[in-house]
């Protein structure tokens, strides 16, 4: 795909990655649409995303990971925006569990987001502007078939596992049902198979929080403004950033503690170092993120629900699998609590599959899944292991 001189002047500093991204992109053309739950058609559309280590002779060695809510395709390299080494570097390289000496890693950036997959901060070639919303409503279905173009562009017939931890896990269960055939074996960490009342209305705070922002001019702060609705999108950030906390972590980590000061100010500033800490993730956040794009990826996430699609009957998703899944959820996660992961290990049960299931004890909260758990990575390490062997790897 050939960007026009006028359009690559759209690429400023705050869509820059969504237009000309600093990784290999794959463009599927007019030929190649993408059908859409909504009923709309995507066409045509590009994937960004990375890759690491060697695709082996037969294609046999894949494994991809699909990332969280605003994370992105540079799971184990560094991040252009923000320079800071990749989100699951713990897990991911030479040596660790999911070892790219042995196997060959693919994480793609998924549609709707910010960072070269086509999203609403990507330019329209019907008009030659950002998306914005005009970009038709994207589900989880719709990131999982279009990554499945991905993984047919470099003739992969099987993956050895699709990994994936919250909305990325909401993808490997989404994997496993609509390509049961591609999967084989499947990796849950801390999600669900939908989205309960609680975590749709935190969605919907931050969304309103976001449209309230004067800037955001109904979608249109990248061709009308020149700036970008931060308040809102910051506010946005700070109320989701809670939820992958624990109150033990919390507690722990910041207390009451007061920041860089004595006594309390009686006024409105950061007195509290929680205060300071939200604040300090909400304004980094804005610097690598586009507000749309958080609009499109948290409604993603409210419209997943496996059982609704299958007539109420969660296990009817998975059913006749001939997938191997390993499903682990922690005990201070509250956005998505073990009592999520037990229904889709039941429903599993229920269908007859192989499943394993961890529950890890940790103060941590939702983002243990990111951080480094030794429980966790020891049974990933022997699930794709144990895959790997029954693969003849």
């Amino acid at each position: 795909m050939t960007i026009s001189a006028e359009t690559a002047a759209l690429s400023d500093s705050r869509n820059q990655e969504a237009v000309q991204p600093n990784s290999p992109v794959v463009y599927f053309g007019e030929d190649k649409p993408l059908q859409l739950d909504s009923g709309s058609v995507l066409s045509p559309f590009q994937l960004a995303y990375q890759s690491y280590g060697t695709l082996n002779a037969d294609k046999s060695n894949a494994i991809l990971i699909c990332h969280a809510l605003t994370g992105d395709q540079h799971v184990a390299s560094t991040n252009p925006l923000t320079g800071k080494d990749g989100w699951w570097t713990s897990l991911v390289g030479p040596g660790k569990p999911i070892d790219t000496d042995r196997y060959f890693v693919l994480c793609s950036n998924v549609i709707g987001s910010c960072m070269g997959s086509t999203g609403p901060a990507s330019i329209n070639p019907a008009t030659g502007k950002p998306y914005a919303l005009d970009l038709p409503i994207i589900t989880i279905g719709d990131m999982v078939r279009a990554q499945a173009m991905l993984v047919e562009h470099f003739g992969i017939e099987q993956l050895l596992a699709v990994v994936g931890g919250s909305v990325g896990g909401m993808q490997v269960l989404q994997w496993a049902s609509s390509y049961p055939d591609k999967v084989f074996s499947a990796v849950v960490l801390a999600s669900g198979a939908r989205l309960s009342a609680q975590n749709i209305a935190f969605n919907e705070v931050g969304r309103q929080a976001v449209m309230a922002d004067p800037l955001w001019l109904n979608g249109q702060y990248l061709t009308q403004s020149d700036s970008v609705p931060r308040k809102g999108l910051s506010v946005a950030r700070m109320a989701a950033h809670i939820t992958y906390l624990s109150e033990a972590a919390l507690h722990r980590k910041f207390g009451r503690n007061l920041q860089d000061r004595t006594n309390i100010t009686f006024g409105f500033e950061a007195d509290f170092q929680i205060e300071s800490y939200l604040r300090h993730q909400g304004n980094s956040f804005v610097d690598r993120f586009d507000a749309n794009s958080y609009l499109y990826l948290t409604r993603a996430m409210d419209y997943f629900d496996m059982a609704a699609e299958h007539n109420g009957l969660l296990a009817s998703a998975f059913s006749g699998t001939k997938t191997r899944f390993f499903v682990a959820s922690f005990s201070s996660d509250w956005l998505f609590p073990t009592s999520e992961s037990r229904l889709v290990v039941h429903a599993l049960n229920a269908a007859g599959a192989s499943v394993s299931f961890v529950e890890i004890e940790t103060d941590r909260g939702h983002d243990a899944f990111l951080l480094d758990e030794p429980v966790l990575f020891s049974t990933i390490d022997g699930f794709i292991r144990s895959a790997a062997r029954a693969k003849g790897l």
